[in-house]
């Protein structure tokens, strides 16, 4: 192998790193929600900027209400932004809207739709509670995420029952 094709496989590897799912074994949207905003917490204290991309402002304003009430010696500096040209000021945003890969360090996508720049986040979380619409939605975002070729880290909390 010369050294341009170990310099590719290199990057390609570290690249890969940066890109997981999470099943959960729970089954409610809740669970799901509490590890995002666990998954926030553990990115924004490691110094990222992170933020959290859903569909709703409903769902929105659930992620807001658990980051400031989740625990109260760990406040979380954050915003909710639905436009894309209101940029968050923030180091967390609750997005409603597809984010720029140059403005995050951390994306953790509760969104049913994948960004089409999903390929270009330095990291990359997806999180899926266990139910079966949900498990669809995620093994089309794993899917999409191979199609870029990338190969997703899996976290299978499923496996520890």
């Amino acid at each position: 192998m010369s050294a341009s094709n170990t310099d590719v496989s290199v990057v390609k590897d570290a690249r890969n790193q940066s890109y997981w799912f999470h099943i959960l074994a729970q089954s409610n949207a809740a669970a799901r929600n509490l590890h995002a905003v666990k998954l926030v917490t553990k990115a924004w204290q490691q110094g990222d900027r992170v933020c959290i991309v859903c569909d709703s402002e409903e769902h929105a304003d659930e992620l807001d209400n658990l980051l400031w009430n989740t625990s109260p010696e760990a406040f979380i500096p954050h915003s909710v932004v639905s436009e894309a040209n209101a940029p968050c000021v923030e180091p967390v945003g609750v997005l409603l809207y597809s984010p720029a890969p140059t403005d995050w360090d951390t994306v953790i996508m509760l969104s049913a739709t994948l960004p089409a720049e999903a390929g270009q986040f330095k990291r990359l979380a997806l999180i899926a509670h266990n139910e079966t619409s949900m498990l669809d939605q995620a093994r089309s975002h794993f899917k999409q995420l191979r199609a870029l070729g990338i190969e997703p880290k899996v976290h299978d909390q499923r496996k520890n029952l």
